[in-house]
């Protein structure tokens, strides 16, 4: 099967452009038993929208997700690693993804995931609290989060102010149930959108269902001046 570059950098689909993949990074290798293809010597990992909501984003119709082959990606919520592992493709070996998640079980999962794909870093850290590996990473031109708390979009907006680049583009997945089991979900994310738009540029809004219950992913581009303070607000 031939594939076809997506519109979105560093992804491809194939014919009928129901299915999305990367071009691996390590060929040969497929921690998450993905299914792969090879096309003129080359060999791609589906991306599945069922296990990532990054995936599922891009199948929803998103036109950019902001990663870039060499770019900086602060990512939170890193849990056993699926996801990243495909932006370790997309952003390739001149790029940096800092996984962050609280869970010593996942994160040995990611530990072993980042001996093979040196272009993770693994820490074993709270998003909730930034300053705890503040002096450990640098600015991002990419901050992804799927943490599902119900302040996630706190936590967020703090992440994106402390370690995103000015133009980075934040990529937030919202889950409402974490936020408010009685609520409407689209509520939620609606509340949640405001919200962002207080502080970025928001880019881009989709629901994620049905590969996603109850989720959506916000995409937001920081405008405003970058620092990288010591004081949190």
């Amino acid at each position: 099967m031939r594939l076809h570059p997506h519109p979105i950098f560093e992804l491809y689909r194939d014919p009928s452009g129901r299915r999305i993949y990367t071009k691996s990074l390590l060929p040969g290798k497929t921690p998450f038993d993905e299914n792969v293809i090879k096309d003129q010597g080359m060999e791609y990992r589906e991306f599945d929208p069922t296990r990532s909501k990054l995936a599922a984003m891009v199948l929803k119709g998103c036109t950019n997700v902001g990663i870039r082959k060499g770019d900086i990606v602060l990512y939170l919520g890193s849990s056993h690693g699926y996801t990243i592992s495909f932006v370790s493709d997309m952003v390739e070996k001149e790029g940096l993804i800092f996984g962050i998640d609280p869970a010593p079980r996942v994160m040995r999962d990611l530990v072993f995931l980042s001996e093979e794909r040196t272009n993770i870093v693994p820490l074993l850290a709270d998003a909730n609290h930034p300053e705890t590996y503040q002096d450990k990473i640098c600015l991002a031109d990419v901050v992804y989060q799927d943490v599902a708390q119900r302040n996630q979009a706190d936590i967020f907006i703090r992440n994106c102010r402390l370690f995103l680049k000015k133009g980075g583009y934040g990529l937030l997945a919202v889950k409402a149930k974490s936020i408010d089991v009685r609520r409407k979900p689209k509520e939620i994310f609606e509340e949640t959108r405001k919200q962002l738009e207080n502080v970025f540029t928001v880019i881009d809004y989709r629901i994620l269902e049905p590969w996603q219950k109850d989720h959506c992913m916000i995409i937001v581009k920081k405008q405003s001046v970058n620092y990288f303070s010591t004081f949190l607000t």
